[in-house]
This record gives structure tokens, sequence and C-alpha cells, in this order.
């Protein structure tokens, strides 16, 4: 069940790179310049953040979450700000989490 739930969830988000991506292109790159930044900084080609299988290693090596809750790995604001810091890039919901929190 849990292997299905994780091919089911996420289909272009948290599964491959899409969120990623998403959040590049909301700050204004074209979808092919938010792809070649994201790979770039995943160390990755743009074709691996299509790979579902490819991005979950990437993702579980870089702890920046996953579709299915992993033991010790980051989720939530933890995977969030690691996305942040990876990226180079502010996100509300982190800049205020670090607020509440007096970092």
């Amino acid at each position: 069940m849990a292997v299905m739930h994780e091919m089911a969830a996420g289909m272009g988000g948290i599964r491959t790179a899409g969120d990623m991506v998403a959040r590049m292109v909301m700050r204004g790159m074209k979808i092919n310049e938010a792809k070649a930044y994201v790979a770039s900084k995943l160390g990755c080609s743009v074709f691996d953040l299509s790979d579902s299988y490819k991005m979950k290693e990437i993702r579980e090596s870089l702890d920046i979450g996953t579709v299915l809750d992993r033991n010790g790995a980051a989720r939530g604001i933890a995977a969030k700000i690691k996305i942040a810091e990876l990226l180079d890039i502010t996100i509300p919901s982190v800049e205020k989490f670090k607020k509440q929190i007096g970092i």
C-alpha cells in the first residue's frame, strides 16, 4: 500500500522536482530557465527532474523531503528551510517561522 500511495501522491510536485521548479517560475523565471536553475542546484540534469526514482534518491540525499515520511528525514518546515537554502531563495513561511522562533 505504501508504494502505491507514493506513486499516486504528489504527481509532479514533491515526487519529482515540480515544487522547486514552480517556486522559481513564481519568482519570474521562464519554465526552461527554472528547470535549468533547479537542476544545477541539485547537481543533476534537466531530464532527471521528471524522473521520480532519480529524484527520490536526490531528495533523500539532500534531505529536502519526500512523499512518504522517513524516520529521521526532514519534513514540513524543516524540508522547506533546506529547499530555501539550496535554491538561494526566500520562502515567506520559512521567514515567518524563523521570526516566530527568534532566528
